[in-house]
């Protein structure tokens, strides 16, 4: 028998070597080739029948045509991906195993009113069926497939020619027209390539879900988040209730939208309202508490900031933050001690959001050193109040993006008082029953609430 021939491929790039090195020349990544086989015959690819003849057109002559967007029923996802599901768009879904990738996808295609076509290839027909019953099924149309060959994928597909298609997993899927194991670098670019084409070709919306690594990043070459149009991940902790679905990419939409399920025996449940389940109702008032408005791409959310100053123990004093920057916290720091005065160089600081969001909006600032300075004073901010503001080197609080929706979303949900910037351009509302306060020092911040 003939030898079969190896090559060594890069985890991040896809450029294929002759031969093992340290330091890959194609994105300069240290220790990311692995040795594959190579392809033992030529690769044929696949095409439709009805394949669309193109020749180079002059921009100025490009008629602009507005595709019409697919509208799901699950309003999250159709936030995140931009007001709907783009005709021949392809979705990448990535995600720790268990998290509810397959349910959220599963729960789509049942209550969707399109024709629905999901290939499964982790799972078979009697385990899919099992949680179609506990979601409800909703969609006369939604079809199964449990198959594995990408050929035979692409034949029923071509046949049947659904609306939406959706992969479980993409690292499941191989081609025999290569001899690598399903989930190898080669595989993977093969059957994303060919799935791509048919997208492209057809108009038909494709979502894959991808498998992540230990080190929370999608498995595969990362050519594969080059190929397709949208990255979206979902994220959370499996021993809490809710979920967080981020677009990590988007070509058509923007990247800053925030989806969020409460995960439920009956599945996933979007929910309307983030701010009230981030906002714990509490009868005594405790110090290191403070409310921030932020803003994750069009949405508004109250979130509460949470923050601890002890006496360092040990010699270093520790510097601790969860869903916040660790070196937007020094900084901040920083200014206390430099513009405020106040001594926190032998205390240990650790700060917290709330539900276990990571949130990287400017206007966490003035909140995150309002909930320092509240416990470092043992002093419990005053009821009702809600802070929004970015805090300069100099101590100065600087002017956040929309400021009138943050107000907005504030007094819907009963605060009395808001603090902002001075600088903050606040249309004059005579209906408005929330109190703005406006401060240009972060120092008379703190001299207003605590004297």
């Amino acid at each position: 028998m003939a030898k079969q021939k190896t090559a060594f491929f890069c985890k991040s790039c896809g450029f294929e070597s002759p031969k093992w090195v340290g330091k890959c020349p194609g994105c300069s990544q240290w220790n990311t080739l692995i040795e594959e086989l190579k392809p033992s015959k030529t690769v044929n690819t696949w095409t439709t029948s009805n394949r669309k003849t193109v020749s180079p057109v002059n921009i100025k002559e490009i008629q602009l045509q507005e595709n019409e967007r697919i509208t799901l029923s699950d309003s999250e996802l159709n936030l995140v991906l931009g007001d709907g599901l783009v005709p021949g768009a392809v979705i990448l879904l990535g995600g720790e195993p268990g998290i509810g990738k397959s349910t959220l996808l599963l729960q789509m295609a049942l209550e969707s009113n399109s024709k629905v076509l999901y290939v499964s290839g982790e799972e078979s027909e009697s385990q899919i069926k099992l949680r179609a019953e506990r979601i409800g099924i909703k969609n006369p149309t939604c079809e199964v497939l449990t198959e594995t060959l990408l050929d035979n994928i692409l034949n029923h597909i071509t046949q049947d020619r659904p609306e939406v298609l959706i992969i479980d997993s993409i690292q499941t899927l191989y081609s025999d027209q290569l001899d690598s194991t399903p989930g190898s670098i080669s595989q993977i670019k093969e059957c994303t390539g060919k799935l791509l084409q048919f997208a492209k070709e057809t108009d038909t919306p494709i979502f894959l879900i991808g498998h992540i690594t230990k080190e929370g990043s999608i498995a595969g070459p990362k050519i594969l988040e080059h190929m397709v149009d949208t990255v979206l991940q979902f994220e959370g902790d499996r021993h809490h209730v809710y979920r967080i679905l981020r677009t990590l990419k988007n070509r058509f939409g923007g990247t800053q939208e925030l989806g969020i399920y409460e995960m439920l025996g009956t599945g996933l449940r979007p929910v309307k309202n983030p701010s009230e389940i981030w906002l714990a109702q509490r009868e005594e008032a405790l110090s290191g508490i403070g409310i921030a408005c932020v803003l994750e791409g069009i949405r508004p959310l109250l979130l509460e900031v949470q923050a601890l100053v002890s006496t360092a123990v040990y010699g270093t004093p520790q510097r601790s933050a969860t869903g916040f920057d660790i070196r937007r916290l020094n900084m901040l720091l920083a200014v206390l001690e430099k513009r405020c005065g106040f001594r926190l160089g032998q205390s240990d600081v650790f700060v917290n959001l709330a539900g276990g969001l990571r949130l990287e909006d400017p206007a966490l600032d003035l909140p995150l050193m309002a909930a320092i300075m509240s416990s470092y004073q043992g002093l419990s901010l005053p009821k009702g109040y809600v802070f929004s503001g970015e805090v300069g080197l100099s101590g100065e609080v600087r002017a956040v993006q929309r400021v009138e929706q943050r107000i907005t979303e504030a007094e819907k949900l009963g605060f009395t008082d808001m603090i902002v910037s001075k600088y903050c351009k606040i249309p004059d509302n005579p209906k408005r029953r929330i109190k703005i306060h406006s401060f240009g020092r972060v120092d008379e911040v703190f001299s207003w609430i605590f004297g």
